[in-house]
């Protein structure tokens, strides 16, 4: 920036001895405030760096009447611009001539610093207005929200050289008043020439601008501006060293959003509508991706419920496939929205608990007249291979050493041990109380009303559910406008959240780079390069520490654990930086065994009441070949220097590139291994201990890989609040003691610009989903083969539900 700076003062010292091209208070004759001071200038003309900021499209019509009345187009200028992008074009006439001057200009940037350049040429009588192509630098500062700089270099092919500096300062940090100044550099300034002028602008009503601006030669401008969106119309008077009117100049504004006049006044006509088809994802793709992310969701109901435009909100609940922690999340945001005094209208077609459980925050659910709903309560199982890998000649040894501690059962085991049936039952009485509760309040039911309507039958056709005040009304998702009408009394249109102001205001109320909130995602199992994808996550987690501008720090776990390298890499830079900034862990779905590893040096840990957490425990598996290598007419052979080196050799099979260890560990490696898992455990639970600010013996009581329900463990010290991704949020903002509205959110890893396998052919009529949980634990284990993990069971209900980018 410092090599930038001496560029353009250098450029604007050396003049020849004529102007070349219009000064810069007569170039910018038609603008309100010097360039930096007032949005956005004149889109490049003035100050190219300014572009930078624009967030959308925008078209600037200008005229004056300096030679006639104020409808004597005369001199007038057009002023068309996008993000970064800009075009001038600039008539003048005078005496029967006419000079018309354009100008292309680009910027790059952010809110803090930003860096543009223009050309600027001219046709018609050039001669007569002694023109030349000039080129224009452009630097843009604002260190933070007070003060804004700006910098301008305007170099013509022929003639004198030209720098401008202007700046502006915010004593409230707001668009509510501004006081500016700007100053021209030029070697061979002539004496009536002006080098510089100073002024306010206020905008005391959103979209209404008052400017006030006085000059060296004595007059002074006096403008107005009103916005009403995407319309705004301005004018300035011109007055005279003596205050008498000179001339008048008038605008006309349509394109991008602007801050509106009457927003202030609107009334609550719209319901917004939001269609939860699909998943819900943690990170969409920036392009061509129409799928619902939880973070924005969120962000959506929080926007709707600030709008005053807003009176409901709308929601297509048919096709959700969405976990039950994040359908508690959402809903918990619904209620807030509700709180506001804002209504709700959920459509249903076919609901089980899950979304039923979702569904009973509405003021209104409207079911399907050929839809059902299936309140059969809640079932964890498991598919048990034992009797498979025996008949198939594969040996299984179970290396479990803590009661609780089920990850390998599946292939050890016929049927639950008592452990893993006592701590699963225990989630499924929670799942179940937790829905029972929200139900009982949505609907007005009793507790033993809610038990009946579960245990009484199968499912619910329409006509009994509206009886039984399952659902309040029966229709189609495209009668809604004329369902929300019947209940309201009047009509509502419905929208797109897009649309809402929030989304399409400029930020120029906002100078420079609003602090942030990191939002770190460690999504699926704890592994180096494929779910958290450690090896790249601790770079992220790192730059988040390292950035100043970003103030705490969210981590979202959503994980059932793997490799303890893993997961440690990432708790340990969370360690290392503890007392730094904030750090709040949020948990999802499950957070547990290498999950809680990554979660406890947070100095908050936020799990939803059926988050799956704690799972303090290790263990491992080792597959290997009883016969199914001979049955195959498979043989290997080897040789060896070393007394354990044959360890995991074995046969590979053809084609699939799967490989079976020829053999069991011997007793030795069996005690060895035991010794590491117990060493392992032992320094997992201290580290519990240190993190939750606990002794070894409260952990270890909790501990020996039990599972625990988010209401569990927020009793028993392993979480601290009930919540989700918007409570940590909201921490982690009073924490770092930021202003609501003024801070932004940064999320780590970077959102995915577009995904590629949406444009290749379909080649094979039948797939096999790489996400299925059985493969993905079968792909972790073989992978991780005898060594200690940190795993809960991968075929848990739906463990891995959501966990797409």
């Amino acid at each position: 920036m410092k090599n930038l700076l001496l560029l353009l003062i250098l450029l604007t010292a050396t003049g020849f001895s004529q102007i070349n091209f219009p000064s810069y208070y007569h170039q910018n004759d038609m603008s309100l405030a010097p360039a930096s001071a007032l949005k956005f200038g004149l889109y490049g003309w003035d100050n190219p760096a300014l572009l930078s900021t624009l967030h959308q499209p925008d078209f600037l019509f200008t005229w004056n009447d300096r030679i006639g009345d104020w409808n004597d187009f005369n001199n007038w200028g057009i002023f068309a611009a996008l993000p970064n992008f800009g075009f001038a074009m600039y008539n003048q006439s005078l005496n029967k001539y006419h000079v018309t001057d354009f100008k292309l200009s680009a910027a790059f940037g952010n809110n803090s610093f930003s860096a543009g350049i223009g050309y600027g040429w001219s046709t018609g009588n050039v001669t007569y207005f002694n023109r030349a192509d000039v080129f224009s630098l452009g630097l843009l500062l604002r260190p933070n929200k007070y003060f804004s700089i700006g910098l301008l270099g305007n170099l013509p092919t022929n003639g004198e050289r030209e720098g401008v500096i202007d700046f502006a300062i915010r004593p409230f940090g707001n668009q509510l008043i501004a006081f500016f100044g700007d100053y021209v550099l030029s070697r061979d300034m002539e004496p009536e020439e002006t080098n510089y002028s100073f002024g306010a602008a206020a905008e005391p009503i959103d979209g209404f601008r008052l400017v006030g601006r006085y000059f060296e030669d004595k007059k002074i401008n006096v403008g107005i501006e009103l916005s009403f969106g995407n319309f705004g119309i301005t004018t300035v008077s011109h007055l005279d060293k003596d205050g008498k009117q000179f001339y008048n100049t008038h605008g006309i504004r349509i394109g991008a959003y602007d801050r509106n006049i009457f927003t202030k006044f609107s009334s609550d006509n719209k319901v917004v509508e939001l269609n939860l088809n699909g998943g819900l994802k943690y990170q969409t793709y920036r392009l061509l991706d129409n799928s619902n992310s939880l973070i924005d969701l969120i962000d959506k109901i929080e926007t709707a419920k600030n709008d005053k435009s807003v009176s409901a909100i709308a929601i297509n609940l048919s096709g959700a496939i969405i976990n039950r922690e994040m359908l508690w999340e959402v809903r918990e945001k619904l209620k807030q929205f509700r709180l506001a005094g804002k209504r709700v209208y959920i459509y249903i077609d076919r609901a089980a608990m899950d979304e039923y459980h979702f569904a009973s925050v509405a003021d209104k659910i409207i079911l399907d007249p050929m839809g059902s709903i299936a309140l059969n309560g809640y079932l964890i199982g498991r598919t048990f291979l034992k009797g498979s890998l025996d008949k198939i000649g594969i040996g299984f040894h179970e290396l479990r050493y803590f009661k609780y501690k089920s990850a390998a059962e599946t292939y050890s085991r016929e049927n639950f041990s008592e452990a893993d049936r006592e701590q699963r039952q225990r989630l499924v009485d929670e799942y179940y109380d937790v829905a029972r509760k929200d139900i009982c309040e949505g609907r007005s039911f009793t507790l033993s009303q809610f038990d009946k309507l579960v245990d009484s039958l199968i499912a619910y056709l329409p006509d009994e559910a509206v009886k039984l005040n399952l659902v309040d009304t029966l229709g189609r998702w495209s009668d809604m406008t004329k369902i929300i009408e019947s209940y309201e009394g009047k009509s509502r249109s419905l929208i797109n959240p897009a649309s809402l102001e929030k989304y399409n205001l400029p930020t120029d109320n906002y100078w420079s780079e609003k602090p942030k909130i990191a939002v770190i995602y460690a999504i699926g199992g704890t592994s180096m390069d494929d779910g958290i994808k450690a090896r790249s996550l601790v770079g992220q987690v790192e730059s988040a520490f390292s950035d100043n501008n970003v103030k705490a720090i969210v981590l979202r776990v959503d994980s059932p654990g793997g490799d303890a390298l893993a997961a440690d890499l990432i708790a340990e830079v969370l360690r290392k930086n503890k007392g730094k900034k904030p750090i709040i862990v949020t948990q999802g779905f499950v957070a547990a065994s290498g999950g809680y590893w990554l979660s406890m040096y947070a100095d908050t840990i936020v799990a939803a009441p059926t988050t799956i957490t704690g799972s303090i425990g290790v263990i491992g598996s080792f597959f290997y070949n009883k016969n199914l290598k001979q049955d195959l007419g498979l043989s290997t052979d080897f040789v060896k220097r070393g007394k354990f080196a044959d360890l995991g050799f074995g046969f590979t099979l053809p084609i699939i590139p799967v490989s079976l260890p020829d053999r069991d560990f011997t007793e030795e490696e069996s005690q060895i291994v035991e010794t590491r898992i117990k060493t392992l455990y032992k320094d997992f639970v201290s580290r519990v201990a240190t993190g939750r600010k606990k002794s070894y013996e409260e952990i270890e009581n909790i501990a020996q890989g039990r599972v625990w329900s988010g209401r569990d463990g927020l009793k028993n010290g392993l979480v601290d609040i009930i919540g989700g991704l918007n409570e940590a949020i909201e921490m982690a903002r009073l924490k770092a003691g930021l202003t609501k509205n003024e801070f932004e959110l940064k999320e780590y890893p970077q959102r995915p610009f577009i995904n590629i396998n949406q444009f290749l052919p379909d080649l094979f009529p039948i797939k096999i989903e790489d996400s299925s949980p059985l493969i993905e634990d079968l792909k972790l284990r073989f992978k991780y083969n005898g060594e200690p993990m940190l795993m809960l069971p991968l075929d848990d209900m739906d463990l891995i539900t959501n966990w797409v980018y």
